[in-house]
């Protein structure tokens, strides 16, 4: 490449990623989309098969259909290579580990900027050798991070090797993506008409903490019609189940299994509850919950706890602790009227704090300091 991009050209982005799972990739791939109608020139590599491939040409976005199928595949890093050389682009920007360790090879010697992408603090540990190949290789220029949180959790760990490399940028989400979804029909799950219905969009995965929503359960009184929809992969195992039944109401929690329109149930239900204990950034199904207007119920874990203003738009209870969990339900089933008001005050809250246009006006604001300024560029302290 012959030095930097003219301040009065956007720069050119290569992006690499996986978008064949169209929900839950639609806030990323809604950024480049409205990066390519502010006059960035993008081109993304992912599978040619990929729901959003679609979106992405239509929006004027070069779409190469592929993606690496290993960490370290020679040939894979050959191909990103070849395209970097002949796209002359100023900005790498990937977003899992086949495309990091394929792509920091690609990038070796050539003038373009790589950038990663983090956005959990799940399994993020100074001594762990997969830190040291991808976050903290010399040759990772930026990190962007989903969530202060994540930010904050490097800087904890190891602020040398990621000095200067770290910028936090939300993914923001729009209203309109959630205006149109319908409520569903609940009455397979209601005892009454008035049942109180609370539903939790998790996998199955320790750090959610169901097993201390499960005890939760036990500390409602029996007096109270309350169903719980655990909604997803992988919940129903003989340990969630049995805690189901200790707690005096197993025929009211209800394993659904993965269910294609968990949105529609969570529209549909009372309060929406996520009892994580730790190690996430902004729980997608909490984001979603908030939009969709039903009052939510989080644990303060570092990220979530700045979503939810305690007894204004939801409710927050410390991790690991059943009786906060029960004391949460109980309040809002015996105020029905004040749960619904705190559901329009998330749906509120949300669009307001963690729109997706935000997200893209700094991106937008990331990528020209990357290439144009200081490089040094810090988001605002909008940034959760």
């Amino acid at each position: 490449m012959d030095g930097n991009p003219s301040p009065l050209t956007p720069p050119k982005i290569l992006v690499i990623s996986n978008y064949r799972s169209t929900l839950s990739v639609r806030p990323e791939a809604e950024i480049f989309i409205g990066l390519a109608r502010k006059g960035f020139e993008i081109t993304v590599m992912t599978y040619g098969d990929a729901p959003y491939t679609a979106n992405f040409r239509a929006a004027g976005i070069k779409v190469i259909d592929f993606h690496p199928e290993r960490k370290f595949d020679r040939n894979a890093s050959a191909f990103i290579r070849k395209h970097l050389k002949e796209g002359e682009y100023d900005i790498l920007h990937m977003f899992n580990s086949k495309a990091y360790q394929n792509g920091l090879r690609a990038a070796k010697g050539l003038n373009v900027k790589v950038v990663m992408y983090r956005g959990t603090q799940a399994n993020m540990k100074w001594y762990d050798i997969g830190m040291y190949t991808k976050y903290y290789h010399p040759r990772t220029d930026k990190v962007v991070c989903n969530s202060r949180s994540v930010e904050d959790e490097f800087r904890r760990q190891s602020l040398k090797k990621t000095s200067g490399k770290l910028v936090t940028v939300n993914k923001g989400h729009r209203p309109e993506w959630y205006a149109n979804i319908p409520a569903a029909d609940l009455s397979e799950y209601k005892t009454e008409p008035d049942t109180f219905v609370l539903t939790c969009v998790a996998n199955a995965r320790r750090v959610k903490g169901v097993k201390y929503l499960l005890k939760a359960m036990a500390l409602i009184p029996k007096s109270a019609d309350i169903a719980l929809l655990l909604i997803g992969r992988g919940l129903d195992t003989p340990t969630f189940k049995k805690s189901a039944e200790q707690s005096g109401r197993g025929s009211r929690i209800f394993f659904t299994g993965f269910k294609e329109d968990a949105a529609s149930l969570v529209r549909a239900s009372d309060a929406f509850v996520m009892p994580s204990i730790g190690a996430e950034s902004l729980t997608k199904a909490v984001v979603e919950a908030m939009h969709l207007g039903t009052a939510p119920i989080i644990t303060d874990i570092p990220g979530n706890k700045y979503l939810v203003e305690h007894g204004q738009t939801g409710m927050v209870v410390p991790p690991k602790n059943p009786a906060a969990l029960a004391e949460a339900v109980k309040a809002l089933i015996e105020k029905r009227t004040w749960c619904a008001d705190l559901g329009r005050k998330a749906a509120e809250r949300i669009s307001e704090i963690l729109h997706a246009e935000r997200t893209i006006e700094e991106y937008a604001e990331f990528y020209r300091d990357l290439t144009h300024g200081s490089g040094d560029y810090t988001t605002s302290l909008r940034s959760l």
